[in-house]
C-alpha cells in the first residue's frame, strides 16, 4: 500500500469517527452494492464528508482484489512483449531519487514523489503510454499535448524509446513533483 493511502486510513478515526474496519461493518451491514448506494449512506446516515465518503466505498469495493506485482502482472498478462518497456521505464525513474513511489492500479501504475508525476498504462497490444505531468511544457510530435493530470502523453513502442528525451521529460516532471 503507498504512504499516501495508509496515511488516509490512518487519519479515518479522527476524521469521521470511526477506522477502516469499522466503516467496513457498517457497509457489511448495509449490504450494498453500488458505490453511490455507499457514499449516500455514508454522507446521508454518518454525516461523512463526500471525499472520506469516496474513499471508505473506494477501499471497501477494492478488498480481496489484486495489490502491487500482482496488478502489474495482471497488466501485462496479455501484452508480454510490453512488459520489457515498463521495467525499462521504472529502473530508470528509480535512479532519480529513493523517494520515488509506485502506486499500481488496475490499469495503470502511478509514478509518484510528493504527488503523482507520470503514469505508465500498456494502452494497446502494442504501445505502452507514458502519461507525463509537465504543467506549462508545451506539446510536439512525440510530447503529445493531453491535458488532464497528465499534461502530456508519450507513446512507447519498444525499449530502444525509452531513451534520453523521454528521460528528460520525466526527470523534469519528477523535479516538479
Amino acid at each position: 500500500m503507498d504512504a499516501e493511502t495508509q496515511k488516509r486510513i490512518d487519519g479515518l478515526p479522527a476524521s469521521t469517527g470511526k477506522s477502516l474496519t469499522e466503516w467496513f461493518t457498517v457497509l457489511d451491514a448495509a449490504q450494498l452494492q453500488k458505490h453511490g448506494e455507499m457514499m449516500a449512506l455514508l454522507k446521508g446516515e454518518h454525516g461523512v464528508s463526500h471525499g472520506f465518503a469516496n474513499f471508505i466505498a473506494l477501499m471497501y469495493r477494492n478488498q480481496g482484489a489484486p495489490e502491487g506485482d500482482d496488478l502489474i502482472e495482471k497488466q501485462y498478462a496479455t501484452k508480454p512483449s510490453l512488459r520489457p518497456i515498463y521495467d525499462a521505464i521504472v529502473h530508470a525513474v528509480g535512479e532519480f531519487g529513493t523517494d520515488v513511489q509506485l502506486a499500481p492500479k488496475s490499469a495503470t501504475v502511478s509514478l509518484r514523489r510528493s504527488k503523482q508525476f507520470a503514469l505508465i498504462s500498456p494502452t494497446t497490444k502494442t504501445r505502452v503510454d507514458v502519461g507525463i505531468n509537465l504543467r506549462g511544457t508545451p506539446g510536439g510530435e512525440r510530447l503529445k499535448a493531453t491535458g488532464g493530470m497528465c499534461t502530456h502523453s508519450v507513446g512507447v513502442a519498444s525499449v530502444d524509446e525509452v531513451d534520453d528525451e523521454l528521460l528528460s521529460w520525466l526527470r523534469e516532471a519528477y523535479d516538479l513533483a
